[in-house]
């Protein structure tokens, strides 16, 4: 599942990239478009974890905090499946 648009329409941009890569990758006919396109999605990727890690952290603490206290509901289910 996509956090973006994939059909949205491409939108022509400047960038300004180190020359001599920019030689090399072009020797090597490597496609910048889909290379860029892929690096920045994942780079929002993370970023947009990052941010929902932030966001959540004080209810992934509380939810770790009451597995801590409590177990988890399938624990008997396991303690029973392992022989215990």
């Amino acid at each position: 599942m996509s956090f973006y648009d994939r059909k949205a329409p491409k939108k022509a941009t400047n960038v300004t990239i180190n020359a001599d890569l920019l030689q090399q990758a072009k020797a090597l006919k490597l496609n910048l478009s889909a290379l860029s396109e892929r690096a920045i999605e994942e780079a929002v990727r993370a970023e947009k974890k990052r941010q929902w890690q932030e966001d959540n952290a004080e209810a992934i603490a509380a939810h770790h905090a009451f597995h801590e206290e409590h177990g988890f509901f399938a624990d008997h289910v396991r303690a029973w499946r392992d022989g215990k």
